[in-house]
C-alpha cells in the first residue's frame, strides 16, 4: 500500500459508498465493512475533518452515525491520553520492567515468544499474528479479541500485548492502542473487561475460527484508581500571526502542512523530522511505511511551497542546534509546528522544543480545530464525548 496523500483519498473516495448503512451493518464481521483509512488518518495524510465532510455529502448524519462515531473515538482516545500522559510514562515504565524480567524468567520469555511468533496452538490467534507480521494491519474486532485473548487467556502482561502491537501496526497510536488494551483489562472503564468468546468469534468471522473450549470464560478486572491519574488542562494553542515570517517543523504526527492555516508567503523553510524509529523496536512494515510518507511528503510539499524542503535527523541534542541553524539560515521569526501528541514522538523532541525555548526561540505550538473542539469533551467515558459530536461538527461547519 503506498504511503501517500493521494492513496489516502482514493481510498477515501472509494469507501464513501459504503460509509453509511453498509458500515453500520458491516463492519463488527470480519473482513467485513472497512475503509482501509487508518494509517492515513494516524499519519494526517488526510485528516478526520475532511473525512467526515466528504462522508456527509453522500450520507445524512443518521445514516453515517457509526463511521463518524469510529472517526472519533480515536480522537477520544487521543483526547483522554492527553489530559492524562502519566498514563504513557508509566506504561513505558512498566514496558521497560517486564522486559527486564523476560531476561530472568524464561517461562515469561517463552510464553511470550511463542505468542508473538505464532505458536499458541490457537487457530485464529495464531493466524492472526500471521497476518500482522505479513500486512502490518488487523480488523478492529479482530484487535479486540487478540488482546482479550493475549491478557485473559494466555495471561501475559498487557504492556508486552500493547507494545507488540506497537512495533507491527502501520497505524500503531500511542493513545488507541494503550487505552484500547488497557479497556480490555478492565483498568481504563474500571470494573469492566472485555472477554472474547468463542461464539462471538465464530459469528462474526462467518464460522472461519470456532475457538470453543480454548478461550478464558472468566476475566476479573484488574485494579487501579483513577486518583492517580487526575487530567491535567489542556494547553492553549499557538496561533500563526500572518505576515511573521517561520519554518514549518513537521512530525510523523501531522503531515499535512499545507492545512496548517499559515499562508505559503510566509513560509520560509519547511523541516520534516526523519524519526520513523521513535519507537523503540519498530518492525521493519510500518518503519518503511513512515520512512515512504515522509519521502512522499516531502515530494508533494516541494511542489507545493516556493520554499526549501529539508530532511532533519538525529538526537535531541542535533535536532536543537541544527533547528536554531536553519531558522537563522532562512530568516524566520519563528518556529511552527503542529504540536505532537502524547507518545514517542513528543518523547523526543520535546527536550529539544525546550531547548529552543531557553534559547528564545519562538515557537508556535498549533491544533487543529477538529482536537481543539472534540479534546475538551474527552475527560470521562466515550457517550460523553459521543453526545455532543453534532454540535461539534456544527461548530467545525462540517453538518448542516
Amino acid at each position: 500500500m503506498n504511503a501517500d496523500r493521494k492513496t489516502g483519498l482514493l481510498k477515501l473516495e472509494a469507501f464513501l459508498p459504503y460509509a453509511g448503512t453498509s458500515y453500520a451493518q458491516g463492519r463488527n464481521f470480519v473482513p467485513g465493512v472497512v475503509s482501509g483509512l487508518s494509517p492515513f488518518l494516524r499519519h494526517r495524510l488526510i485528516t478526520e475533518a475532511e473525512v467526515v465532510a466528504a462522508v456527509l455529502r453522500e450520507h445524512s448524519e443518521k445514516e453515517a452515525e457509526k463511521f463518524i462515531q469510529e472517526i472519533c473515538w480515536r480522537t477520544y482516545w487521543k483526547g483522554w491520553l492527553e489530559m492524562r500522559p502519566k498514563i504513557w510514562s508509566e506504561y513505558l515504565q512498566e514496558l521497560g520492567i517486564l522486559r527486564t524480567r523476560m531476561e530472568e524468567d524464561h517461562d515469561l520469555h517463552d510464553r511470550v515468544q511463542n505468542t508473538e511468533s505464532g505458536a499458541t496452538g490457537i487457530d485464529c490467534l495464531d493466524a492472526w499474528v500471521k497476518e500482522l507480521h505479513q500486512t502490518g494491519y488487523l480488523h478492529n474486532h479482530v484487535r479486540m479479541w487478540f488482546a482479550s485473548i493475549w491478557v485473559h487467556t494466555l495471561r501475559l502482561p498487557w504492556q508486552l500485548g500493547a507494545d507488540f502491537f506497537m512495533r507491527h501496526l502501520l497505524d500503531g497510536d500511542p493513545a488507541s492502542n494503550t487505552l484500547s488494551w488497557r479497556w480490555v483489562c478492565g483498568l481504563q472503564t474500571q470494573g469492566k473487561v472485555y472477554l472474547a468468546t468463542a461464539e462471538n468469534i465464530e459469528r462474526f468471522t462467518n464460522g472461519r475460527y470456532a475457538p470453543h473450549g480454548l478461550l478464558a470464560q472468566e476475566a476479573p478486572p484488574m485494579r487501579e484508581s483513577f486518583i492517580a491519574h487526575p487530567p491535567v488542562p489542556l494547553a492553549r494553542p499557538d496561533h500563526h500571526l500572518a505576515g511573521e515570517k517561520t519554518v514549518l517543523l513537521i512530525s510523523e504526527e501531522d503531515l499535512l502542512p499545507e492545512d496548517w492555516g499559515i499562508p505559503q508567503r510566509d513560509v520560509t523553510a519547511i523541516v520534516l523530522l526523519n524519526i520513523a524509529e521513535a519507537y523503540p523496536g519498530i518492525r521493519t512494515l510500518p518503519a518503511a511505511w513512515k520512512r515512504k510518507a515522509l519521502e512522499e511528503t516531502a515530494a508533494r510539499l516541494t511542489g507545493a511551497f516556493q520554499c526549501p524542503v529539508l530532511s532533519l535527523a538525529g538526537g535531541t541534542e542535533s535536532i536543537a542546534s541544527r533547528l536554531h541553524v536553519l531558522l537563522r539560515d532562512h530568516a524566520a521569526q519563528s518556529l511552527s509546528m503542529m504540536t505532537p501528541p502524547v507518545g514517542p514522538t513528543c518523547n523526543l523532541l520535546d527536550p529539544a522544543l525546550s531547548e529552543l525555548a531557553n534559547e528564545g526561540v519562538a515557537l508556535k505550538r498549533l491544533r487543529r480545530p477538529w482536537d481543539d473542539a472534540f479534546w475538551p469533551h474527552a475527560t470521562h467515558g466515550f457517550f460523553r464525548l459521543k453526545e455532543r459530536i453534532p454540535s461539534v461538527l456544527r461548530q467545525l461547519s462540517l453538518n448542516s
